[in-house]
């Protein structure tokens, strides 16, 4: 990482969305990462996410508690989701299933995180998983394009092997690849606005 990227990246308060599918334990590397190039990471995580990795896990990581419930006692006293969405100045969902991205560009709110990402002004960033038919499939497409359209941007998918043993595009990009991607656009962004 060279000076400029971890100065324009260090610093940012993200809030990491994690949805379900076996590309979730690659976000404990994700989060660690971004902590670790000096972030304030939050994590929020979907029912689906914690049957493939555990909150406790991710707390350890990120120094803050997971948030995973939209109607937590503790949090909506004082409206948790509006705070989350008033705090992230940048949001990234990794991974983005197809459920997720479906329920995205419907702008359904009916969890935490899909909650959160309509209230929120800040950027969102997806970085896909999903099974190589699911991908292709015309309206997962239609999705993803109508999410591009609103200004989401998306990191992959990969192409290659997955874990249903079938191969070809779906899978989610590396942590390091997310982290690289994350830091063009910090800086592509910090760019553009002292451009203005």
């Amino acid at each position: 990482m060279n000076t400029s990227q971890g100065e324009n990246l260090a610093h940012r308060r993200i809030l990491l969305g994690i949805t379900g599918g076996i590309a979730a334990y690659k976000a404990a590397e994700l989060t660690r990462l971004l902590t670790k190039a000096g972030n304030q990471v939050q994590v929020v995580m979907t029912v689906g996410a914690e049957a493939f990795i555990t909150p406790l896990t991710l707390q350890a990581l990120s120094g803050r508690p997971v948030r995973t419930d939209l109607f937590a006692a503790e949090a909506e006293h004082a409206m948790g989701h509006i705070e989350l969405a008033r705090w992230a100045e940048l949001l990234l969902i990794a991974p983005a299933s197809a459920d997720t991205m479906a329920r995205l560009a419907h702008g359904m709110a009916d969890d935490l995180l899909t909650t959160v990402c309509l209230a929120s002004t800040a950027p969102l960033l997806l970085a896909p998983a999903m099974n190589q038919q699911m991908w292709q499939h015309p309206a997962t497409q239609d999705n993803a394009a109508t999410l591009q359209r609103r200004g989401v941007t998306l990191l992959g998918p990969a192409s290659g092997d997955q874990a249903c043993g079938e191969v070809g595009p779906g899978r989610m990009l590396e942590p390091e690849q997310i982290m690289t991607r994350v830091m063009a656009w910090c800086n592509d962004s910090a760019a553009a606005v002292s451009a203005v």
